[in-house]
C-alpha cells in the first residue's frame, strides 16, 4: 500500500486513489458528531448559493458551515460540534459547507473513493481503508482555509498513516494535548469564544471515538456523505 500525503486545495486535487480529506478542526469531527446524533445523510457543498438553493428546493434541510470560522446567515448551526451535542438528528438530512474541508472534496477530482478523516473516527477509518487494501492511499491535510497548513490535520494524517502500516506512535496523546498551545489555541482565547468554543477543542481531540468511518459518494449525481457501518 503506498501512503502518500498531501495538503491544501492543491493536494485534493493531486490525490488519487483511496483519498481521505481530514479537517480536525472542525468539518469532518463535526460530521461525526452529526452522524452519532443520528444525521441520516450529509451533503458537502464548497458553494454557499448552492447550499441556500438546496434548501429553497427542500426547507426540511439543515444547513451548517462557516465562512472565516463563523456561522454562514441563514444558516441553522455553525460549524461546531458542541452546538449540536443535545440533539436528536434522527433521520435528518443535512447540508454542510466550510471554508477548508468540505472545499477538499469538491477538489478531490482524481480520486478513486473518498473518506472524511478526523481523530474521533481514525480507526475506524484505516480500518476501512485495510480492509478494501487499496494499491494508492491519499491523505489530504486540509489546513486553514485550504490555505495553510494546521497542525492538526498533519497529525491526524500521520495517525492514520502509523495504523495502516501496523506501527504506533506511543506519544500521540500527548501531541494531542500540545495542541491546545498551538494549532488550537484560538479555542482558549475568550475573545473568539462565540466562534471558537473550548469545547470544540476538547470533542475534537478525541481519539477513536466512534467506530464507523464517512464515505462520500455521488449518487444520482449529487455528493452525499454516509457513515458508513462497522464491518461494511
Amino acid at each position: 500500500m503506498d501512503v502518500r500525503v498531501f495538503e491544501l486545495i492543491q493536494g485534493a486535487r493531486e490525490a488519487q486513489g483511496l483519498t481521505v480529506i481530514i479537517d480536525v478542526f472542525r468539518a469532518f469531527s463535526l460530521e461525526a458528531y452529526l452522524f452519532d446524533r443520528g444525521a441520516e445523510s450529509i451533503f458537502p457543498v464548497a458553494d454557499l448559493d448552492i447550499a441556500y438553493a438546496m434548501r429553497k428546493k427542500d426547507p426540511q434541510l439543515l444547513l451548517i458551515g462557516e465562512r472565516g470560522g463563523k456561522m454562514c446567515e441563514g444558516f441553522d448551526f455553525g460549524n461546531s460540534p458542541s452546538a449540536v451535542k443535545g440533539l436528536d438528528l434522527q433521520g435528518r438530512r443535512i447540508v454542510h459547507t466550510t471554508s477548508a474541508g468540505t472545499q477538499g472534496i469538491e477538489n478531490a477530482v482524481r480520486a478513486q473513493e473518498i473518506l472524511t478523516g478526523s481523530f474521533v473516527n481514525a480507526k475506524a477509518t484505516a480500518d476501512y481503508i485495510l480492509k478494501k487494501d487499496p494499491q494508492t492511499v491519499s491523505l489530504v491535510c486540509m489546513g486553514n482555509a485550504g490555505t495553510s497548513n494546521a497542525e492538526e490535520d498533519l497529525l491526524c494524517a500521520e495517525y492514520i498513516r502509523t495504523l495502516l502500516k501496523g506501527e504506533s506512535d506511543p506519544w500521540i496523546d500527548e501531541k494531542l494535548l500540545a495542541l491546545k498551545d498551538t494549532a488550537g489555541k484560538k479555542f482558549f482565547d475568550h475573545r473568539q469564544s462565540e466562534v471558537f468554543p473550548e469545547e470544540d477543542f476538547w470533542m475534537c481531540i478525541k481519539r477513536d471515538l466512534f467506530d464507523f468511518a464517512i464515505l462520500s459518494r455521488k449518487e444520482d449525481g449529487v455528493r452525499v456523505n454516509r457513515r458508513l457501518q462497522k464491518g461494511k
